[in-house]
């Protein structure tokens, strides 16, 4: 079959791009993630927690303490501290941001969206809001 009888999409076999795995081992190997002990420790020496998990989420299991709530679509426009619609505690390129998800995945591309923009201290929670709990600590119902 022609391209023109595909809409002009490539051959049938040839791959284009990387799959959501490939894309998250890229992304990752690009910084260090943290675990809940350690992300904990982090927000006692003035880190920024950052919960993207979506409403549904947090009204079912909680919230962690702190954290600031930032829809994902809403995360780079709240967070760059040279943007127009920046909140409060984005206040530079310099500060330590654990971005946590629900599980640890929508948060390392988040990580890598954020680096992208110059927060370059931008790191994500490994297991999400999950392993928080597994863990032990602190959650607001």
């Amino acid at each position: 079959m022609s391209d023109s009888h595909r809409g002009g999409t490539e051959p049938a076999g040839a791959e284009s791009g990387v799959g959501i795995d490939e894309l998250l081992e890229q992304v990752r190997a690009g910084y260090v993630r943290v675990g809940p002990q350690e992300t904990s420790a982090a927000a006692a020496d003035g880190a920024l927690l950052v919960d993207i998990r979506y409403a549904e989420l947090r009204e079912r299991d909680g919230l962690i303490p702190g954290a600031l709530v930032v829809e994902r679509n809403e995360l780079e426009w709240r967070l760059d501290p040279r943007g127009s619609h920046r909140a409060p505690q984005a206040v530079s390129h310099d500060l330590r941001i654990v971005v946590i998800c629900n599980e640890g995945y929508a948060s390392s591309l988040a990580v890598a969206s954020l680096r992208q923009l110059g927060l370059h201290r931008a790191t994500d929670l490994i297991g999400g809001f999950q392993a928080w709990r597994a863990a032990g600590l602190p959650v607001e119902v």
